[in-house]
């Protein structure tokens, strides 16, 4: 019988194998594409390129499709999210809450509704939760992010940082316009 390198899994291992990394962020991106062009159609629409116009329709896409996927499994989100998140942490209602914050600004967005009100809570939601991924990550913490619920596996990594401040920036960028 063939010995297998170290590090290695043999034939007949139970543990199924793993995935690479990367292979694991798909649903992300797909779902990042997703809103993207589901913006662009919108634009197409209106009939003329207007930037504050297609970030509004990308976040309010993006923040409603990631809403959904969290309320899909409330309890089990909330758990994740009590894993890294500075807030929920401690206060399992804040967990409970967190996607309908999502789906407000969610929703903000689309309608158009005080959208400075919106941007500056959306600046404040996503910054904060960035600190958290960011303690989370430099802790070393090798968890399950909860930013897409429990249906998709996706690992808590620097995507969900940059994930985070990108939805700040766009809140800060729009606020300035």
């Amino acid at each position: 019988m063939k010995s297998s390198p170290a590090g290695q899994d043999s034939c007949c291992s139970t543990k199924p194998p793993q995935p690479p990394r990367w292979r694991r962020y798909i649903p992300l991106f797909t779902l990042i594409t997703l809103a993207l062009l589901a913006a662009a159609a919108k634009q197409l629409h209106y009939g003329a390129w207007a930037p504050q116009s297609a970030m509004h329709d990308f976040m309010g896409i993006f923040l409603l499709t990631f809403s959904m996927l969290k309320l899909f499994d409330l309890p089990g989100f909330a758990g994740g999210f009590q894993k890294y998140d500075l807030l929920a942490g401690r206060a399992r209602g804040y967990a409970l809450l967190y996607p309908f914050l999502e789906l407000s600004l969610a929703l903000g967005y689309l309608s158009q509704w005080q959208p400075q009100t919106v941007y500056l809570a959306t600046i404040l939601l996503m910054s904060f939760g960035a600190i958290g991924v960011f303690l989370a990550l430099a802790k070393g913490l090798d968890i399950r992010c909860a930013c897409m619920g429990t249906a998709l596996n996706v690992p808590l990594s620097t995507v969900a940082v940059v994930e985070n401040v990108g939805m700040a920036a766009m809140a800060v960028g729009m606020l300035l316009i």
